[in-house]
């Protein structure tokens, strides 16, 4: 039986829930954001104002560091903010950074496992890769620079300046001291080169982040990126990696032992298709069996292998006001 969790006001933009699904943050198209608290009726617990312009993306810092978000604003500025208060009568949310304002805009923000380091991925407008280090785990506002980069593999001199709309990142899943932080990322541009995803791994050795994959085969490598999602591994000798394109829904595998030239081997195992227009979203289950897309036909459909690695759609769910 259907019910209304909630009524949001009007405006609304983009939501996102918090890693325990207890709480979900709602930005607005006059540059507000509103946070929710799901108990036993959802009730909103703050609305406070981040920007003049719209809110495009609202992202949760990871649990470890209290509760704080990332705000993409539609002019791409980038800004973190963090309740704070004495009991819950008395909390606010106040600004504790906002990342230089230039003319490529931020398009995309994640957050890596925290290790020694939280580490925070930012995609841009022009195509470049900024990777931040938060240097105290008590202050939100002392990032550092960590590397800065495109997403290509060979040098960037033989290509132009891109022109980034969209970018899509999603870090392993894989916890622990002794692994190597690494992420895919693509990118919805007007060049080849920079869409195509790769997967980014910070080798020690180099002190620096390589690119160790690819997941395009050559009739693939102009596919404009707008998902992508890394599955969560429970004991498959290799990884699973979603990405959404123009053609559909390809499923890739990895395998994590690298050639000796550092790069890994990648198998694109199955193209999905169902969706009538642009897929927005990809999010696996925490088992990753399960993967649910969602686009602009106003559906959710639910995708899983069986023991013998068939994928199949397992349910289509109509949010557009039809009849699944």
């Amino acid at each position: 039986m259907e019910r209304e969790l909630a009524t949001l006001d009007k405006g609304a933009q983009c939501c996102s829930w918090n890693y325990c699904g207890q709480r979900f943050a709602v930005g607005y198209a006059d540059g507000s954001v509103a946070i929710h608290n799901s108990d036993s009726s959802i009730s909103r617990s703050s609305k406070f104002m981040v920007h003049a312009d719209g809110i495009m993306n609202i992202i949760w810092i990871p649990p470890e560091f209290g509760d704080a978000i990332a705000c993409i604003c539609v002019d791409g500025t980038l800004s973190l903010w963090e309740e704070v208060g004495d009991d819950a009568h008395s909390v606010t949310w106040k600004q504790c950074k906002v990342f230089e304002r230039s003319s490529p805009r931020v398009l995309e923000v994640q957050f890596g496992l925290p290790t020694r380091y939280l580490k925070m991925v930012a995609a841009y407008s022009n195509g470049h890769v900024k990777i931040f280090e938060l240097l105290d785990s008590l202050e939100l506002n002392k990032w550092q620079l960590q590397a800065e980069f495109q997403n290509v593999i060979d040098s960037v001199s033989a290509f132009g300046k891109p022109i980034c709309t969209s970018a899509s990142v999603a870090w392993s899943p894989r916890r622990g001291e002794k692994q190597q932080s690494s992420f895919v990322l693509g990118f919805n541009s007007d060049l080849p080169q920079f869409n195509s995803c790769k997967i980014w791994k910070f080798e020690d050795s180099y002190q620096r982040w390589l690119p160790v994959a690819e997941l395009a085969l050559p009739a693939d490598t102009d596919d404009r990126v707008h998902a992508v999602a890394w599955a969560p591994n429970i004991g498959r000798p290799f990884e699973v990696i979603a990405v959404a394109s123009c053609k559909g829904i390809a499923i890739w595998h990895v395998w994590l032992n690298s050639d000796t030239d550092g790069r890994l081997s990648t198998e694109k195992f199955v193209l999905l298709s169902g969706h009538d227009s642009e897929i927005w979203q990809l999010e696996w289950d925490v088992s990753g069996m399960t993967l649910a897309s969602t686009g602009g036909d106003g559906m959710v459909r639910l995708w899983q292998s069986n023991l013998n690695g068939v994928w199949q759609e397992q349910a289509a769910l109509d949010c557009s006001g039809g009849q699944p």
